[in-house]
């Protein structure tokens, strides 16, 4: 839908269909997204995106074509994609965009409240329609370890999760609305859910899906998370918690694992935290839910700088990083955790957003100065389907 409402483009449609039906031809499940940061920029330049309750009514109804046109072949659906990352974007550049009142700091937490409305309204639309499909949102952040074993530091671990995975998780899977944390800042300028919104809301996730990337350290802000609370100029006001991915000086001030390629600087290789993460996924929202790591994976630092096709396929921070992945998925399914399944980002090279194609997270490569050439498989990709082949029950 170009214009974000009224005419539907026939040729994405087309598009769309012949992607699913090759998927369907190749024995691949199609799993399909419906919101990943595209929003149209006539709704941006009308009424500021996901900046106004207006876009809720123009993504339900976005969600239902999709629905009609894809639903008869495509039974699992993610409405938006990491939310805190689209969020936290605003406010948007102002040379590029409109300038809206709404004061900066208060602007994600706007663009917040529309996306658990248009979340919960496209999902239980989808579930009239589609009865037996599962329908879920991607959560995205990590799992957080006190950077010491302060009181403060555990606090600034608690804002993180109330400000990261629990701003959505909190209202979709425990109450309905948000945590305390949460609420505390927003009613001073958000209007409350309604009893039939937190109704809404409550529960409209069949799946707990987290794009579950890496880990790091929090800790209090300097001079105290109080005073941060306190201080809305703050750099880190509200959530009030600093991150770092090194450990404490009184631990050796060592990183928590080896870097990505710089372009992605807030990936680091830390698959030791992942049985504990998904734990507490699961302790924590998920309950008796299936639970679905929806994208991880690793940015071999400077791949694009090789020019030798033997280096580029040679891959083994990646490789590594998806053994142990899997090994540790294994491990939290060895320990009760229900896994229902992993998503590795990505099959192959792609265009990376801010980072366009100079980062690389694929598993293939693909030689984007003449994209009809051969692709190869890197040794990572090996490693990932090795997993599979080894311990899948056949």
């Amino acid at each position: 839908m170009p214009f974000g409402r009224g005419p539907v483009n026939q040729l994405a449609i087309d598009h769309y269909n012949d992607l699913i039906n090759t998927c369907l031809e190749y024995n691949v499940i199609p799993m399909a997204t419906l919101y990943h940061w595209d929003t149209p920029l006539a709704l941006q330049d009308t009424y500021g995106g996901w900046l106004s309750e207006n876009i809720v009514n123009d993504f339900v109804e976005y969600a239902r074509v999709c629905y009609a046109a894809f639903g008869d072949r495509v039974d699992h659906w993610f409405t938006v994609n990491e939310p805190s990352v689209f969020c936290n974007q605003y406010p948007l550049p102002a040379m590029y965009f409109k300038n809206f009142t709404i004061p900066n700091v208060q602007q994600p937490f706007y663009c917040g409240q529309h996306v658990l409305l248009a979340h919960s309204q496209a999902y239980h639309l989808g579930k009239s329609m589609m009865a037996n499909s599962t329908i879920a949102f991607k959560a995205n952040g990590g799992y957080k370890i006190p950077l010491t074993n302060s009181s403060e530091d555990a606090e600034a671990v608690q804002r993180a999760w109330d400000f990261t995975e629990g701003w959505w998780s909190d209202p979709i899977y425990l109450t309905g609305d948000y945590n305390a944390a949460v609420k505390s800042f927003v009613s001073t300028f958000l209007r409350p859910f309604t009893d039939q919104e937190k109704a809404g809301i409550l529960g409209s996730a069949d799946i707990y899906a987290h794009d579950a990337y890496t880990t790091q350290f929090n800790f209090a802000p300097d001079g105290g998370i109080a005073a941060c609370v306190a201080n809305s100029s703050n750099p880190l006001y509200p959530a009030c918690s600093n991150s770092s991915f090194i450990y404490s000086a009184q631990d050796g001030g060592w990183l928590i694992g080896p870097a990505s390629d710089p372009l992605a600087n807030w990936l680091y290789k830390a698959t030791e935290w992942v049985p504990p993460f998904l734990h507490y996924i699961k302790d924590t929202w998920a309950k008796d839910k299936p639970i679905v790591v929806s994208e991880f994976g690793f940015a071999e630092p400077f791949e694009r700088q090789k020019t030798y096709l033997q280096d580029i396929l040679f891959d083994p921070i990646r490789s590594s990083y998806y053994h142990d992945y899997m090994r540790a998925i294994l491990i939290a399914l060895s320990e009760g955790v229900n896994v229902a399944g992993c998503l590795a980002w990505s099959f192959v090279d792609n265009f990376e957003w801010a980072s366009a194609y100079g980062v690389k997270f694929g598993m293939q490569y693909v030689n984007f100065s003449d994209p009809a050439l051969p692709r190869y498989y890197k040794a990572s990709f090996f490693e990932y389907k090795n997993a599979f082949d080894i311990y899948q029950e056949k």
